[in-house]
């Protein structure tokens, strides 16, 4: 009996409680996920292709089904080097659904052989993004309800501690 493998793709810079979330339901679900981290999105990063499998190694710990990867190129073509032939993607919001609409076919005419399946965000997951983390951080907001500790402990270390008005606060005053 073949196993069933899933691909889970994405940038994860950096990884989230609905990240974490998508990635234990995807493992309830199927036999392994692959947590495929791309190594160059088009959108600017903060944190290296490394710190981010990093970072979602930890994140992932508790998940024994589960591994993290980095690629590049078309995902496709990862996950059938992987053995995968499902893609697993979470929706946050409606506005998510026309470009995971527009990816999943675009995918599905690269590789007719690998399916997509969209998995609802929980609803205490909605508003996260990687996007709102780094931002709010770096406003000097508390993080750990939307991330892991791993990743407060990057981001500090990455941007430094900052205080309300999001400036950063000299060691000495620690």
């Amino acid at each position: 009996m073949t196993q069933k493998i899933a691909l889970y793709p994405g940038s994860f810079d950096p990884v989230h409680y609905g990240h974490i979330d998508i990635a234990q339901r995807a493992a309830a679900i199927f036999d392994h996920v692959i947590v495929a981290v791309y190594e160059s999105p088009k959108k600017p990063l903060l944190f290296s292709p490394q710190e981010r499998v990093a970072m979602l190694t930890v994140a992932m710990a508790h998940l024994p089904n589960v591994t993290v990867r980095s690629y590049r190129g078309l995902t496709v073509k990862f996950a059938r080097s992987q053995g995968a032939h499902v893609l697993v993607r979470g929706l946050r919001v409606i506005s998510d659904f026309e470009m995971e609409y527009q990816m999943a076919l675009t995918n599905q005419q690269l590789g007719p052989d690998i399916d997509t399946i969209c998995l609802m965000t929980r609803y205490e997951y909605a508003f996260l993004s990687a996007s709102l983390v780094k931002e709010v951080f770096a406003a000097g907001g508390d993080v750990s309800q939307m991330t892991p500790p791993v990743v407060v402990e990057a981001l500090l270390k990455k941007l430094g501690p900052r205080n309300a008005n999001g400036v950063e606060v000299p060691s000495i005053m620690l």
